[in-house]
């Protein structure tokens, strides 16, 4: 089993209020440089205070899954959602995954309708992409959390930011090839 970076107390703060978010430790010197920034710091600040006046999804300890199950020099394809999913136990903080034993949400089944037809695979009965993850496909949504019952309420916040970044730095390092859906992702001109 692979290393975790934990972040819960980061450069002498606590990132997300206590909420403990494990990093493998290949995304360590990309986040690093990220985390000492004004924009970083202010989005810490915005999930803080969201997550403690309103119930917000994905779990704090969930937010950085994309992070934690893909290490950096495993990625083979990145697939970009919108937000979290934002119904009670759905969000698992990789993007079109749920938990087992969660209805499958629209788009996943779509996903899943895609590759019985296309692959001829059957379709699946858990929506957990986890294993998927830990294959190299960075399973990533462009707002990492989200508040209950209320789709792209974090969006166009400080949130994207560190995304666009880090999916910067990650495809001109690798020359890899980005999936992306959603409306809000179709009209972003910089990734």
């Amino acid at each position: 089993m692979s290393k975790l970076y934990s972040c819960i107390f980061y450069k002498n703060y606590d990132i997300f209020a206590g909420m403990k978010v494990n990093i493998h430790k290949s995304w360590q010197p990309y986040l690093q440089q990220e985390f000492d920034k004004a924009y970083f710091k202010n989005l810490t600040t915005f999930v803080r205070s969201e997550y403690m006046q309103f119930t917000c999804y994905p779990p704090g300890k969930s937010i950085f899954n994309a992070f934690e199950y893909c290490p950096f020099d495993d990625v083979k394809v990145v697939i970009i959602g919108q937000d979290p999913y934002h119904g009670i136990g759905q969000a698992n903080g990789l993007c079109f995954s749920v938990a087992d034993g969660i209805v499958h949400p629209p788009s996943l089944k779509n996903i899943f309708k895609e590759i019985e037809t296309d692959l001829n695979k059957p379709y699946p009965k858990s929506g957990n992409l986890e294993r998927w993850a830990k294959q190299g496909v960075l399973l990533l949504n462009a707002t990492l959390t989200v508040r209950a019952h209320l789709a792209g309420s974090h969006q166009n916040k400080v949130g994207n930011s560190l995304q666009i970044v880090l999916l910067t730095v990650y495809l001109n390092k690798k020359k890899m090839l980005c999936f992306y859906s959603g409306v809000v992702l179709q009209r972003k001109k910089q990734v």
